[in-house]
């Protein structure tokens, strides 16, 4: 029986057809054997020759009994195994699951070597007799685009007399997407759209708040008359009073990831050839999380949620709801990543008439807060989320302090602009969803942007 994910696309099975050979210590033995025998046959020691005979024989056995099939080894996740070709996800814990398939001759065995973005893992020695199916557990903390696991598979011969050579190297990649966490308040935009939607709105409809109560007119329904009312101001029942009120809407909210940059919280691996630490969370992982916890708690409301990229020029996300549009939210969030040079934008995205921005940015450099001032400046309201995580600056040179040291003075004097402008800047660092509930109750000032 063929095991589950076998020559599957994008597995690629590694296939080692190299003959076997024996290891060293038995080759080294044969010839030390042979070299000593000739030496003994010319100096007439008998003695000497049957000494030697037992490398020799234990050459001939190894020959006579290593292997003559292939060692293949490739990857299978849980999808695959259950017949659908498809992608890991990361569970609750960030933890990664997927199956190294192992299939040798008889009686061989494999030397597995494991590596995670380039960094050793495991190394182990395993019987494999015949096929065998080995589990790989991951963790992390990151989302989008990443490795699960690195094989290298070397087959080992019985009695470990013989190896054949390392097969190629067989990977397993899969999409972390962000995971949405819930959030109790929102803010919403200061102008809702429709007639329909989970939000009390300005204008008169039904379904609503109370707006007031009026004379009856045409158009107005007999099963608005509020007799009370009537009772009270018309008791000759002249004049008939309804009630009306305020109609229900939905917000329109635009997401703006800022994906040129991806910094960690050290300071060294900006810009640089070393990559940030796999066990810390990147500012591109914060910015994920966040505008995946809001486009939730926006789309659980009823609202419209669209999502676009500041680091890329394609077409965004278009405002939609439901919960396929929160999964193509975190799909499209997963595959944020910098993509070479950044373009240079003349003028900031256009929004949907009314529509609340949320930027998603390090506000490294002036780009996201140049777009989030124009937005602002056209009506609109702008939530700025600073997503650049808590830097560690204890193993920094005095240069290096003195350099962050500048480039944070200039961040926070950029940040304090935003604010002046009249952008609300909102921290993912510490616990940001009482940030989000301050600019909720901030809103309800106003009729129709208030928060349920």
């Amino acid at each position: 029986m063929t095991p589950p994910g076998q020559g599957a696309a994008g597995h690629r099975p590694a296939v080692d057809a190299t003959p076997w050979a024996p290891t060293l210590a038995v080759a080294t033995g044969a010839v030390a054997g042979v070299l000593v025998l000739v030496l003994a046959v010319l100096a007439g020691r008998g003695d000497v020759a049957v000494v030697v005979a037992a490398p020799l024989l234990t050459a001939v056995v190894v020959r006579h009994r290593r292997p003559t099939g292939s060692v293949r080894a490739w990857f299978a996740g849980p999808a695959d195994e259950a017949g659908d070709d498809g992608r890991d996800l990361a569970g609750p814990d960030g933890t990664l699951r997927a199956a190294l398939w192992l299939d040798a001759p008889a009686g061989a065995a494999a030397h597995v070597a494991l590596t995670r973005q380039g960094r050793a893992v495991a190394d182990a020695l395993v019987h494999v007799d015949g096929t065998r199916r080995l589990p790989v557990t991951a963790r992390t903390v990151r989302t989008g685009p990443q490795e699960v696991a690195t094989a290298v598979v070397q087959g080992v011969g019985p009695g470990a007399a013989s190896v054949a050579d390392p097969a190629d190297a067989v990977d397993r990649r899969t999409v972390v997407l962000p995971r949405a966490t819930p959030v109790r308040e929102v803010p919403l935009p200061p102008r809702l759209r429709g007639t329909t939607g989970a939000h009390p709105a300005r204008r008169p409809g039904e379904g609503g708040d109370l707006r007031d109560v009026h004379p009856w007119g045409p158009g107005d329904r007999l099963r608005r008359i509020d007799w009370r009312v009537t009772a009270r101001r018309s008791p000759d029942l002249r004049d008939l009073y309804v009630r009306r009120e305020h109609t229900l809407a939905e917000a329109v909210v635009v997401l703006v990831v800022d994906s040129r940059d991806d910094v960690g919280p050290d300071p060294r691996t900006w810009r640089g050839p070393v990559p940030p630490d796999p066990a810390d969370a990147t500012s591109l992982d914060r910015a994920r999380e966040a505008a995946a916890t809001l486009a939730r708690a926006f789309l659980d409301q009823g609202d419209r949620v669209g999502l676009d990229d500041l680091g890329v020029r394609r077409r965004p996300l278009p405002p939609g709801g439901g919960r396929r549009q929160l999964q193509r939210v975190r799909h499209a969030l997963a595959g944020t990543h910098p993509a070479g040079d950044p373009p240079v934008r003349v003028r900031a995205p256009r929004l949907p008439s009314g529509a609340l921005a949320v930027v998603f940015s390090t506000f490294l450099d002036d780009e996201a807060a140049a777009v989030a001032t124009q937005w602002r400046a056209a009506g609109h309201r702008v939530v700025a989320v600073d997503v650049l995580p808590a830097l560690r600056s204890a193993d920094l040179s005095v240069r290096e302090r003195l350099a962050v040291r500048l480039v944070t003075l200039t961040r926070e004097d950029r940040v304090a602009e935003l604010a002046d402008q009249g952008v609300e800047v909102v921290a993912w660092r510490d616990d940001p969803a009482v940030a989000l509930q301050v600019l909720a109750r901030r809103g309800r000032r106003h009729a129709g942007a208030g928060v349920v």
